[in-house]
């Protein structure tokens, strides 16, 4: 029993409960992989269970890989056969081995939302409609959450058939479908459905994975979809040792198909379930704890709970009123740079936003000031341009059917071949039956000399790369493909910093591939294929690297840093304006901050801006709901106090503030990091009373004169910049004796 002596109580009747279904309800920083892995250790240890019968899915690469370095630490080399992955990565596994029973070859491929895209446009012109009345984007978004849903195409049709324009969606949805298939390819929604297809489709499919995993965990399941429900209700159903693991105050996707009535309704879904909750929170400081629980509370779709924790009370939420959004981001990377003068490193700090346009600023700033940092959920290493194209490559190697990715690499490097000739064979390859790869394989009946020994050069090329692909590693492999397209030779052709910052990344590329081949057991190209098809954003933060991380509150779920900055904190910011009218996405945004709240492990910082420019206009903002529901006595406030002001008295102090906008943000003497800039707090108004004839100082304008003077206002006559009217509660003013 010693596998179970370092866990508290509710984590060992958790790791105990081994049989029926059971949910967990771990949370925020209750050590919830923790209970995952050692439950899956004693199942093998003290119950004799083998590791080819063990399920365990989470949602992102990264947390499975955290989970499956656990295990290996507590079972060794017997870990080795158990399924711990993502629920795309198991569902890719097994289409990889029975997808033939449902029309596929298991040599297909997964599309990216680039793909996508290409793909409905096509769509869209095929059909003979306007790309402005039926934009690609929004097709996708409509087909994607269809599929979330479990809608196909011809329920799409029966629902939705009588409204003319959703008609339209129904018949691109079918032809996009069509087209998939043609291709051989899936997108990433396809992964799970069509997992799903092969097993309601093939009951003898079904029931060999049904009996083999005896035991199955889901992570995060707060998170999972209509999908994502039925797999795992289908898989669990003969042995029903079931034990889902999640928390409903975290469940913050509802926007892309996430469904917490899943988490809410387990009991009812599944009869005689055991409940466990995990309450007890060892990441954060309890003034952290109690905010996160205060604000929370106030959500009624919820199970009753309340973390607590042995850790130490910590010091109070600092709460920051900035004049703007740059006094906003100003103020977050001073109070970093006076972490690492004491001691800190930057990879200590993340600043957490509501939405990406955020981010703006405080890259500004950073920049400025020559603070690494990285933005997580920016630009994607695999959707820059010349990593595409050497993807491309390698899918068409794997499966010529890919139209999409053949037609990306036709005249990449140029080579002449122009829309006019794959118009062409295009034609012929609809009216064959063919794909557009056959069709460039039988080009001299289609077109004219030049252009066919062309193309004929091209399909060549292709025959020896797919030669050398049977015996070549993936790295060999994208090595021949930069030689004998001439990709590099291109790239070299014209020696400027974009081109030379591209061969950069295609090396980068090759070392990508060589991480692959050390780590991976199926060194094929065809799972070096899927191994980047599945990585997301989050996968690739190195918590290790010393920089400051910009983030987008959803991408941290499942994170944590000592110190946390949530930033733009204002009604219409965070919660977004549409979620204020329903209430079930308002829910849903307060979950988004608890989640904010506790990635916090040591400090908290929460801003707001009086006035915020932000999507081309400037908005006078409320400070959140959020904010006002954590109490008074956890907070420390700082910068202008705006608590209890009109909305004309806010444009008033945001009008007279003057946001730090040029310099550095600390002085330099020696080498030392000096004192920061002073900070802006409420005046109590008894502390100083202004009267006409008066000299002052201002911090920044220098030497003045009181000409007017009230309880609230003061005009002063400053010798730099002449006649100033300020708020006295706000006004940085030192009286001259």
């Amino acid at each position: 029993m010693d596998l179970i002596d370092s866990l508290n109580e509710a984590q060992r009747n958790a790791v105990l409960a081994t049989e029926g279904p059971l949910l967990i309800l771990a949370g925020a920083g209750s050590g919830k992989t923790r209970v995952i892995t050692h439950r899956i250790a004693y199942l093998i240890k003290e119950k004799g269970v083998s590791p080819y019968n063990i399920l365990a899915i989470t949602f992102t690469n990264k947390a499975a890989r955290e989970m499956r370095e656990r295990v290996e630490a507590l079972l060794g080399g017997e870990a080795r056969d158990i399924w711990i992955m993502t629920f795309h990565a198991a569902c890719v596994r097994i289409l990889r081995r029975d997808i033939e029973h449902i029309g596929y070859s298991r040599s297909f491929v997964i599309y990216d939302a680039s793909d996508q895209l290409t793909l409905l446009k096509n769509c869209i012109k095929e059909l003979d409609l306007n790309e402005k009345l039926y934009d690609p984007k929004a097709m996708l978004s409509a087909i994607s959450k269809a599929k979330d849903k479990m809608i196909g195409p011809d329920e799409y049709a029966k629902a939705y058939g009588e409204d003319f324009r959703n008609k339209k969606i129904g018949d691109i949805y079918r032809l996009y479908q069509d087209k998939l298939k043609k291709n051989n390819a899936l997108d990433f929604d396809d992964i799970i459905l069509k997992t799903i297809e092969l097993f309601k489709s093939n009951p003898e499919v079904l029931d060999y994975y049904q009996r083999r995993f005896k035991y199955i965990m889901v992570d995060e399941y707060q998170d999972t979809n209509a999908a994502q429900y039925q797999l795992i209700k289908l898989l669990s159903s003969y042995h029903q040792n079931l034990c889902v693991v999640g928390d409903d105050d975290q469940s913050i996707y509802g926007w892309r198909g996430a469904d917490i009535r899943n988490i809410l309704d387990f009991e009812k879904d599944f009869k005689n379930t055991k409940v466990i909750k995990l309450e007890q929170n060892y990441r954060s400081t309890k003034q952290i704890l109690e905010a996160a629980n205060e604000v929370v509370a106030n959500n009624k779709g919820r199970k009753a709970k309340k973390l607590w924790t042995a850790n130490d009370d910590g010091t109070p939420i600092t709460v920051y009123t900035a004049a703007d959004e740059h006094d906003e981001a100003e103020y977050a990377i001073m109070r970093i740079l006076e972490g690492v003068a004491q001691g800190k490193s930057f990879g200590d700090y993340a600043i957490l936003y509501r939405t990406n346009a955020q981010s703006r600023v405080f890259e500004d700033v950073l920049n400025r000031e020559g603070i690494p940092y990285k933005m997580v959920g920016g630009l994607r290493f695999y959707d820059r341009k010349e990593i595409k194209d050497i993807i491309a490559y390698l899918r068409v190697l794997q499966n010529p059917l890919d139209d999409i990715s053949l037609r990306r690499i036709v005249n990449v490097p140029r080579r002449g071949i122009g829309e006019g000739t794959l118009s062409k064979l295009d034609e012929s390859a609809a009216k064959r039956g063919i794909s557009l790869y056959d069709a460039m394989m039988e080009c001299d009946d289609i077109l004219p000399g030049r252009t066919a020994r062309t193309i004929g050069k091209f399909v060549e090329m292709m025959s020896e790369l797919m030669a050398v692909k049977e015996v070549a590693t993936v790295t060999q492999l994208i090595n021949e493909v930069l030689d004998r397209t001439g990709y590099i030779k291109e790239l070299e052709k014209d020696d400027s910093e974009e081109n030379q910052s591209r061969i950069q990344n295609l090396q980068e590329f090759l070392t990508v591939a060589q991480e692959f081949e050390n780590k991976s057991e199926d060194k094929s190209l065809q799972a070096f294929l899927e191994n980047i098809s599945l990585v997301t954003d989050v996968d690739n933060l190195d918590e290790n690297e010393d920089a400051v991380i910009l983030m987008t509150l959803h991408g941290a779920k499942g994170l944590e840093f000592d110190n946390v900055f949530l930033v733009g904190m204002e009604e219409g910011v965070f919660p977004l304006s549409r979620a204020m009218l329903d209430e079930a996405q308002l829910e849903e945004e307060r979950r988004l901050c608890y989640v904010g709240i506790t990635r916090a492990r040591k400090k908290l910082y929460i801003t707001h801006a009086l006035q915020r420019n932000i999507y081309g206009s400037v908005n006078y903002n409320p400070v959140s709901r959020f904010v006002e529901e954590i109490p008074e006595h956890l907070i420390e406030h700082e910068g202008y106090e705006a608590g209890g002001v009109s909305r004309s008295e806010r444009k008033y102090i945001a009008a007279t503030a003057e946001p730090r906008r040029t310099g550095t943000l600390f002085t330099q003497d020696q080498g030392d990091f000096g004192v920061p800039l002073t900070h802006r707090h409420k005046r109590d108004r008894s502390a100083v009373k202004f009267t006409e004839g008066q000299k002052v100082q201002h911090a920044k304008w220098g030497i003045g004169t009181v000409v007017e003077a009230s309880d609230s206002e003061v005009v002063v006559v400053f010798d730099s910049v002449g006649s100033k009217r300020l708020a006295v509660d706000f006004a940085p003013l030192k009286v001259i004796e």
